[in-house]
């Protein structure tokens, strides 16, 4: 297939569109978890404002597309023949922008299902927030890093089967990278690198038990997020009324009268919806292996950015780890999904064989 130049300009658009508001979420999320002058804290506070941020834009973005698709369907049901064809050629049969977001409607026995996947998703954001709050930007990449090594461990705990020598080599280059950045890294923080550690379990356990919670939700990732959000918003309250109803209540004729710290929570919260639509889009626009490929980078240049912004002391090992860990995450990946190839081959052979037994039809 031939890709010509508006194709080439695309996907260079959604590609750096993807690395702006990942990097940016990120450090704008440092900022509001570790800087005194601008936030305030109360980690789980700020976890939970986002949730709110992302709860509300779900129910929007559902209203607005319910009625932007009614005002269309009217509008098909007003229109003749010749001029429905027109308008399908001019948009090229694609579907509306809008189409992907279901109305937003919160129906409390499907909340009650998605709720342990909710415990999970709040275990995840809440230790992801608080590694980013105790350890430098340019180690974060590192402290996060062990989560392919909890996916592979789950699976085979839950579902059983074999792992490949690559698989186990790709595993341990991720594992000796982890404790080579942590050797390397000049202000280590236990906390921050046990809450990256959690974090990463969570990470997969949420990847599990969405499988598994995405058919309560007619597989629509949208309203799973909504639900989530919902149902953390509720979970996150009884928290921050017990740690951090001091860092609250002392920000109230502070930081709370701040349009500075209301501006970048608002803008973290908007990101943090952002990234779920940059990504898919990514991954439409090129390949789930080169969204891996373009996320890999991304966290390199993330990291490495990070050492001139905020003034992080490098060393040649703390080079080495960041190094280890994201090259042994793209090595797993490539060889993933280069394994999974070969069986979807060989079931199409043996469907094919199948196919070429079966007796003619006169």
């Amino acid at each position: 297939m031939f890709m010509f130049k508006g194709d080439q300009a695309y996907i260079a658009s959604v590609v750096a569109t993807y690395w702006i508001v990942s990097i940016s979420m990120v450090y704008l999320n440092k900022v509001l978890m570790s800087s005194d002058t601008v936030s305030i804290p109360a980690p789980l506070f700020i976890t939970w404002f986002q949730c709110v941020i992302t709860a509300l834009i779900c129910y929007a973005a559902g209203e607005l597309a319910h009625s932007k698709l009614k005002r269309e369907a009217d509008d098909d049901d007003d229109d003749d023949e010749d001029e429905k064809e027109g308008r399908s050629l001019t948009d090229h049969g694609k579907p509306s922008f809008w189409a992907q977001f279901p109305k937003a409607q919160y129906l409390v026995g499907t909340g009650q299902k998605v709720f342990p996947l909710s415990l999970v998703f709040v275990g995840m954001i809440t230790f992801n927030n608080l590694c980013l709050k105790w350890v430098e930007v340019s180690f974060y990449n590192v402290a996060r890093s062990l989560t392919i090594v909890f996916n592979v461990i789950l699976t085979q705990a839950m579902l059983g089967g074999s792992t490949s020598a690559q698989v186990m080599g790709c595993l341990g280059i991720v594992i000796l990278g982890f404790f080579v950045g942590a050797q390397g890294e000049i202000n280590f923080s236990v906390w921050g690198t046990l809450a990256g550690v959690l974090s990463s379990l969570f990470v997969s356990l949420n990847s599990i038990y969405t499988k598994k919670v995405l058919p309560v939700v007619d597989n629509d990732h949208w309203k799973l997020t909504f639900y989530n959000n919902v149902n953390a918003c509720i979970l996150f309250v009884p928290m921050i009324l017990v740690f951090e109803h001091q860092p609250l209540a002392a920000a109230f004729g502070k930081q709370f009268l701040s349009p500075i710290f209301w501006s970048a929570m608002m803008v973290a919260g908007f990101f943090g919806f952002s990234i779920g639509i940059v990504t898919v889009l990514q991954i439409k626009a090129t390949s789930p292996l080169s969204h891996n490929i373009s996320g890999t980078a991304k966290a390199a240049v993330q990291s490495i950015l990070a050492f001139y912004l905020w003034g992080n002391e490098w060393t040649f090992l703390g080079l080495l780890g960041i190094a280890m860990v994201l090259g042994g995450s793209l090595l797993y990946t490539i060889i993933k999904m280069n394994e999974s190839v070969p069986k979807s081959t060989l079931s199409t052979t043996k469907e094919e064989d199948l196919e070429l037994q079966k007796p003619l039809k006169s």
